[in-house]
């Protein structure tokens, strides 16, 4: 679930979230926080936090952005937050270069690669990729366009060669999680097939049609019913 302010993260947890993304702008897809709002929503809820870390609109970084990425990962970290969510590509394929230097920032930090991966070429090589980075425990994902079952059909092929990838390394599997125009159609259809165990909601969970709008304790109720295919 993404939040903006302590408001989302408390309608966020009564609606039954069971984890929460801190981000700032979202209207361009979220970019990195300040450490006193993730520190105030850690303070409001014990739900598991991430933290994007991202310095602009793109998937691309320059070295001074990606210095202040190191740091913000940094400080994140030492708040104690579950993880980070970050992914950087160049030329349709991943800059893992990019993404390691801003996780050795925070060593002991688990993460989230995020929707960088749908900018990609090949996303199923790149899973096989993204996979050799041990702190990266989940791809973030919308499963790419067209009706829900289509989307369905490739998140199932995500998660599959997600998993396999992460026991070739001898690891955890990789969770796919679905998220990007993830509305009540795509959750139903979810809740059908069986796709993936994790669903990000952003707009979804908002009152209206405005992604700045704050989050409805009611409408995250809602969309966690669809996903439990209860009505």
């Amino acid at each position: 679930m993404i939040v903006q302010t302590v408001g989302d993260a408390r309608q966020a947890a009564l609606g039954g979230a069971d984890r929460l993304e801190i981000v700032r702008a979202i209207r361009v897809g979220g970019l990195t926080p300040s450490l006193a709002l993730v520190r105030a929503v850690a303070a409001e809820t014990r739900l598991p936090l991430r933290v994007m870390v991202r310095a602009n609109a793109g998937f691309t970084t320059g070295a001074r952005e990606l210095r202040a990425l190191c740091a913000a990962a940094s400080a994140f970290e030492g708040a104690g937050v579950d993880g980070l969510v970050l992914g950087f590509a160049r030329d349709g394929r991943p800059a893992l270069d990019d993404v390691a230097t801003v996780l050795a920032a925070a060593p002991s930090a688990r993460a989230t690669f995020h929707r960088a991966f749908d900018a990609l070429d090949d996303p199923l090589a790149a899973i096989d990729a993204i996979a050799a980075l041990p702190q990266i425990d989940r791809i973030l994902t919308s499963g790419g366009e067209g009706p829900a079952a289509d989307r369905c059909r490739r998140l199932a092929e995500y998660a599959a060669r997600a998993a396999a990838a992460g026991r070739a390394r001898a690891r955890p599997p990789i969770e796919t999680i679905a998220g990007g125009g993830v509305d009540e159609d795509v959750l139903s259809a979810i809740a059908r097939t069986g796709c993936v165990r994790e669903v990000h909601v952003g707009r979804a969970a908002r009152d209206g049609v405005d992604r700045e709008a704050p989050v409805s304790a009611a409408a995250v109720r809602r969309l966690r019913r669809l996903l439990e295919g209860r009505t």
